[in-house]
């Protein structure tokens, strides 16, 4: 058999075989290209499950008229430039491929307008076509993208979908993890027209709690243990669950340079510092590290949920002596000063040669 190039559009549908696994996959892409372009304010609106519709409206920088239908285009990307660029990765995005992915198995519109227009412009993509029609539209600064008849063109993928709650679920799921990273946000989500989640921005602590406490539910709230440590070029900061509290809970959150991963390195790390106190249930927490983006790798799962350090032991290390650090602080405190989270700074010594099992069988979630 000849060796051919790949038509366009199969390239693209291909790609949205890795990108694009549900209806949640789209979301997670498009709000993060939102915030991306700087919003402060994203709207989701869902129709039955995400299958029908999913339209993302946000008030960010927006798309200029003459690269709306290059932002359609697969490797199009305005994130990397170089080879360093790449190495150093900040934002969410920096493939190219998630909008061409996604109008290759649905009919999607993009609406946009930037700050120096005088209108707005509209791109029509439909998965059986790849020419892109750009029109005139109304539409204030900002973005909207609606994604209509999601997989319509592959049938084979569509019959994998579930019920449209669950998939609703999984869409609602992905949204407390990214509202909890970004508590300066105010997202809003429907279903089938009717509100279901509204996360106002957290602009002080006592409005930090309470979006934790909407997100995490308030036991965790109430009583986690509040981390925030430095040390040598390494930031952990977040929240873990009391050693009193022995309520399970699914809330389990990790995230590098504010990008949501699962990682089984601080899973290990939590239930080896809870261990050493003799506790041994796996306790919630929401850890955020920030670090060089020069020593960890983003680029290495299709989805984006995994990142590999270049020092996996001493981020591992840095992890579970914060964790210690803030369990030994804790008998000095009452509940009700946990419950402000004020634990306060913990300086790690210099961090050890502990051993991850990479068979650790309390890796996070497989399905985020």
């Amino acid at each position: 058999m000849a060796i051919e190039l790949l038509p366009p559009q199969l390239a693209n549908q291909i790609a949205a075989g890795e990108v694009v696994e549900r209806p949640a996959s789209v979301v997670k892409e498009l709000v993060e290209n939102s915030l991306d372009a700087g919003a402060t304010r994203v709207e989701i609106d869902i129709d039955k499950g995400g299958s029908k519709l999913i339209r993302i409206r946000d008030n960010g920088m927006g798309i200029a008229k003459d690269e709306l239908a290059l932002a359609l285009s697969r490797h199009a990307t305005s994130k990397v430039h170089s080879l360093d660029d790449l190495e150093a990765i900040l934002s969410f995005g920096f493939r190219g491929e998630a909008l061409a992915s996604i109008s290759s198995v649905s009919r999607l519109t993009l609406t946009s307008k930037t700050a120096e227009q005088s209108e707005a412009w509209q791109a029509y993509a439909e998965g059986s076509q790849m020419d892109v029609k750009v029109t005139p539209a109304a539409h204030p600064q900002g973005s909207t993208i609606e994604v209509v008849d999601l997989f319509f063109n592959t049938p084979a993928r569509r019959r994998f979908l579930k019920s449209d709650k669950t998939e609703f679920t999984h869409i609602d799921e992905w949204l407390k993890r990214i509202a909890i990273a970004r508590s300066d946000i105010h997202f809003a989500l429907t279903h089938n027209g009717k509100l279901v989640r509204q996360y106002r921005p957290a602009n002080t602590d006592i409005q930090t709690q309470q979006r934790l406490a909407q997100i995490c539910g308030r036991a965790f709230a109430e009583q986690a243990l509040s981390i925030n440590c430095e040390h040598d070029g390494l930031s952990l900061s977040g929240y873990l669950q009391s050693p009193n509290d022995i309520v399970l809970t699914d809330t389990s959150f990790f995230y590098v340079n504010g990008r949501l991963v699962r990682d089984r390195l601080v899973n290990h790390a939590v239930k080896q510092a809870f261990a050493e106190h003799g506790i041994d249930h796996q306790p919630g927490y929401v850890l955020m590290l920030m670090l060089d983006p020069h020593q960890v790798d983003v680029n290495v799962h299709p989805a984006k949920h995994e990142v590999r350090f270049h020092q996996s032991r001493y981020v591992h290390d840095f992890i579970l002596q914060a964790i210690q650090s803030a369990l030994v602080q804790m008998p000095e405190l009452s509940f009700s000063e946990q419950s402000e989270g004020n634990v306060g700074d913990v300086e790690p010594h210099s961090p050890v040669d502990n051993n991850v099992q990479q068979d650790d069988s309390a890796a996070l979630k497989n399905d985020l």
